[in-house]
């Protein structure tokens, strides 16, 4: 094992917010290709406390949900204990373990940030409830990122609802899906994806599961469809294929797409394992789902004229069980997929048409319990971990260590690069990186 060493998006004026300042935005947790990469965003590759830290702002309550960057403001979600300290709510769910105790209630907060200065703008409280789980230890109540088609903002507190909101924090419309049950109480996390005027959530739990899809202006069920799975952490991927929208789920029993605007099931395939955290990514046509939990696996399926069951078929053009991924979510540049085993500190690149591991694995150094997913900018990946490091390395053949930076937060949120800066959401703080002269 070798050691590592040396869009313009245009958006329309709302009132509150001026998207003219900066065209470069990071409007949902995997960027504006649902990579991981933003393409044209040039943030910092060195920081620390010292250096380069344009503001850092401490954030109420505990959320592991990623920042969007929507115009000149950042926006983040959380949940907030408050109230008397009651008995800890049991956890009925079979298997329990690592569980948080809930002995409060919670209110449930959208927050936006002054993109220049970090000043709170505003903080609304969408939903209040004393929760029923709280989730595994290193979990939070808030872990779904919000996303946005530059005209509201969208945020998902699973059981605690969906809601639309505009810049200025006004609720439009809210839906509430009901109590979930995860499998060992372990919480939920799955985001929202949006293409195309449609708001996409997977709802993967032990009892019934589906997806379902909402109209973005009015909050209207589109479709819903059940699926026969139990509890996964995936977010759905929309992606276009042959012109045509496909919502891309993965399960433990299947992978499966849907069409975004009728929730038909366009093809399904088999090779994952339990517990399915790890959400696809797409590119080209080509798709890669991964998981690791009871047993490791990935696959690559070819997209293009994709129908019925596919398990098996020459539609799926390579699978591993080598070092997948848990936590962290794939990254995707270049062609090549990035991951790491788990949510260690092995990295593993694989072209994503033929599987080929032409260099590697690397053991990154000075990271580990990485729970955050990559992001790639500017030529270089940045890996976020649990002591408050983030590794800054290039990317291609044979990557190579440009900084290691240490704040003093922990990290399980998943970087946002955007224009010329890298937001990072910790336990704490939220900072904002930007060169200073």
């Amino acid at each position: 094992m070798k050691f590592l060493i040396t869009w313009l998006i245009v958006l329309s004026v709302h009132a509150g917010v001026d998207t003219s300042l900066l065209a470069d935005d990071w409007l949902s947790w995997r960027g504006p290709l649902s990579t991981g990469e933003a393409p044209d965003a040039t943030p910092p590759k060195q920081w620390s406390e010292d250096e380069n830290v344009a503001w850092k702002t401490r954030l109420p309550g505990l959320g592991h949900s990623s920042p969007v960057v929507v115009g000149d403001r950042v926006f983040v979600t959380t949940a907030i204990a408050f109230g008397p300290k009651l008995p800890p709510v049991p956890v009925v769910a079979e298997g329990a373990h690592d569980n948080l105790d809930v002995t409060q209630r919670h209110r449930f907060v959208v927050l936006a940030l002054d993109r220049s200065t970090g000043k709170i703008l505003w903080q609304t409280t969408v939903h209040e409830a004393l929760p029923h789980e709280g989730g595994h230890n290193t979990a939070s109540l808030a872990s779904a990122s919000p996303v946005s088609d530059g005209q509201r903002l969208y945020a998902y507190f699973g059981s605690f609802g969906l809601f639309a909101l505009d810049f200025d924090g006004n609720i439009l419309w809210e839906r509430q899906p009901g109590k979930l049950q995860t499998k060992h109480a372990h919480g939920e996390g799955a985001s929202p994806a949006l293409a195309d005027g449609v708001l996409v959530v997977n709802v993967d739990h032990e009892e019934q599961s589906f997806v379902e899809a909402f109209d973005v202006e009015t909050g209207k069920t589109l479709w819903k469809a059940f699926r026969n799975e139990v509890t996964s952490w995936a977010s759905p991927l929309v992606t276009k294929v042959d012109g045509r929208w496909q919502v891309i789920a993965a399960g433990t029993d299947r992978i499966r797409a849907y069409d975004l605007k009728t929730g038909k099931v366009l093809w399904l395939c088999g090779g994952l394992s339990a517990n399915v955290v790890a959400t696809p990514v797409a590119h080209d046509g080509i798709l890669i789902a991964a998981s690791s939990y009871d047993t490791r696996a990935m696959v690559a399926v070819d997209l293009k004229n994709a129908s019925g069951d596919i398990t098996g078929s020459k539609h799926v053009l390579w699978a591993t069980t080598q070092r997948t991924p848990y936590v962290p979510s794939m990254l995707l540049v270049d062609g090549h997929v990035y991951f790491l085993r788990h949510y260690q500190n092995i990295l593993s690149r694989r072209d994503i048409k033929t599987g080929a591991e032409l260099a590697g694995p690397f053991r990154l150094p000075g990271v580990r319990n990485v729970y955050a997913s990559l992001v790639a900018a500017d030529g270089c990946i940045y890996v976020a971990d649990l002591d408050g490091r983030t590794l800054v390395m290039t990317h291609g053949k044979n990557p190579t260590l440009v900084a290691m930076n240490v704040l003093d937060d922990r990290f399980a949120a998943t970087p946002a690069p955007a224009g010329s800066q890298l937001f990072l959401r910790g336990h704490e703080y939220l900072y904002c990186i930007e060169e200073r002269e």
